[in-house]
């Protein structure tokens, strides 16, 4: 067993330095989601690639990180490569397949989980089946969902938007042959969705799962839009595919990590925790943000945790909660709170204290800021002063994201009472917290509107969670003997009370 000690600044902790056990093995660990085309430039060319994320390894190491989410890396028309044209490559904006192993090899080396998107719901209506199936040539027709304009008329338009997508356009018309048949695209027309109920298309993903496990050695797959794998009025379909996904994986890894998007509510989510045990999160991340910017709890905060805990355990005694406060497809969470630095602490405290899998969005641990559209929730990672930056992208250029609105990272990593050493600190302190990686969560008989609390249980063990979000002092009575950890040297424990200042945050033992 590896033992490790990790040293935080005497201002984020009141109380002992301890040994803990190596977590990044486990997948309670803190992952990091890389938008990859923003992330690190290794070669000058102004986009982000694989080299540039291997570079940087000894950086997420130093945070903490156990695990790394990498965006689409395979062959695409587009910037953000969700429109597949070849799921065995990568793109060459991004690299080789050898500079793949090689970043894997390297994760791996630091004890270093690699997880990587796949979108399987559909391809780019460039990639070489969809382009053979819109000639009608041979098998490939069938690898996509056909149907004859006087059979879906009625249907060409969704009746609603959903969460992941305001397209309201369901059935595209095929350009190329004289059938004048529509193929069914749930996201645009150039996204067209494959047949699951085809046998090849689903030997075609046991080989390409397969291909990504075994070759490339990843870890595991963030599976993205699962939930339109067929369509909306079809879940059990989804379900069925899920479980048989899983199960093929499981052929090539045992152990393989399946992550699932399925942006809905906790009741829809759940029946998919069988096939994916784990998926985010969305209305957790959704009330710790509400809590944190209304700085009152008046939606009964961890009542609603422990109500979708409920419905997941209905389904799964297994799952992994994948949490989080915001992705590549929302509005960054600094601009959610109007830039204010100290609610983001807060929401950060509360995310790294919660049960399961805590996920940051790249450039979330240095305050980036971002609002649609999506390339500027995307923009590229401030490493250092703009002059001596040679690791900053430029594919894009930043409105939200520049050295007079974001102190890059290496000047925040001088500065004690920075953002990304408030994340850092938090980081570590779970990491080293047996209790907070894998212990259960029990509610408390506190009753204050502007306290979150908690209690977290492992085996014999237990700690007091409490989150002042309010912009006022709060004491009160507690049974707790001593504070392991706290997010201000204001907060005091004495005589069986505890004060804290407004947004601050302990972590108490008994």
């Amino acid at each position: 067993m590896k033992i490790i000690v990790r040293l935080c600044s005497a201002i984020y902790i009141l109380g002992i330095l301890f040994a803990c056990e190596d977590s990044k093995s486990k997948p309670e660990g803190v992952y990091y989601e890389i938008f990859v085309r923003s992330f690190a430039d290794s070669n000058g060319d102004g986009i982000g690639d694989l080299n540039g994320i291997t570079q940087k390894l000894g950086y997420l190491d130093s945070l903490g990180i156990s695990g790394i989410w990498l965006t689409p890396v395979m062959p695409s028309p587009s910037y953000h490569k969700y429109d597949v044209v070849d799921y065995l490559n990568i793109d060459p904006e991004y690299g080789t397949l050898d500079d793949f192993k090689v970043l894997v090899q390297e994760a791996h080396r630091r004890n270093m989980k690699v997880i990587l998107d796949l979108v399987l719901n559909h391809t780019s209506n460039l990639h070489p089946w969809f382009q053979q199936a819109a000639e009608n040539k041979g098998t490939y027709r069938h690898y996509y969902v056909w149907a004859k304009r006087d059979s879906v008329q009625n249907q060409i338009a969704k009746k609603k938007i959903t969460f992941d997508s305001d397209n309201i356009t369901q059935w595209h018309k095929n350009q190329v042959d004289s059938l004048s048949e529509y193929y069914y695209g749930f996201f645009w027309g150039g996204m067209p969705d494959l047949n699951m109920d085809h046998p090849a298309v689903r030997n075609e993903i046991s080989a390409l799962g397969k291909f990504w496990l075994e070759e490339m050695d990843v870890d595991g797959f963030r599976l993205d839009a699962a939930r339109h794998v067929y369509p909306s009025d079809q879940p059990e379909s989804n379900h069925k595919f899920w479980k048989w996904f899983r199960k093929e994986m499981q052929q090539y890894n045992p152990d393989v990590y399946l992550v699932g998007e399925v942006w809905a509510q906790a009741p829809e989510v759940a029946p998919y925790l069988p096939g994916l045990p784990a998926l985010f999160n969305f209305d957790l991340a959704y009330a710790i943000s509400n809590v944190v910017k209304q700085q009152r709890d008046t939606m009964h905060f961890i009542g609603r945790y422990l109500s979708i805990q409920k419905f997941y355990a209905a389904h799964s005694s297994e799952y992994v909660d994948a949490v989080f406060l915001r992705n590549h497809d929302q509005n960054r969470i600094l601009t959610e709170f109007d830039g204010d630095q100290n609610k983001l602490r807060t929401a950060v405290a509360i995310l790294m204290t919660l049960p399961g899998t805590p996920y940051l969005y790249y450039g979330e641990e240095i305050g980036m800021y971002g609002k649609k559209p999506d390339e500027h929730i995307r923009e590229p990672f401030l490493w250092a002063p703009a002059k001596t930056d040679n690791n900053r992208t430029k594919w894009i250029e930043s409105i939200y994201n520049t050295d007079s609105s974001v102190s890059p990272l290496k000047t925040q990593m001088k500065d004690q009472q920075s953002v990304f050493n408030s994340y850092r600190s938090w980081i570590g302190f779970r990491n080293g917290s047996k209790i907070l990686t894998s212990g259960t969560l029990e509610p408390t008989a506190f009753q204050l509107s502007g306290l979150i609390s908690f209690y977290r249980v492992y085996q014999d063990r237990r700690n007091l969670v409490l989150h002042n979000i309010s912009a006022a002092d709060i004491s009160i009575k507690v049974k707790a003997a001593k504070v392991e950890y706290a997010t201000s040297s204001s907060v005091q424990l004495s005589e069986g009370k505890i004060y804290l200042p407004p947004g601050a945050s302990a972590v108490l033992a008994d």
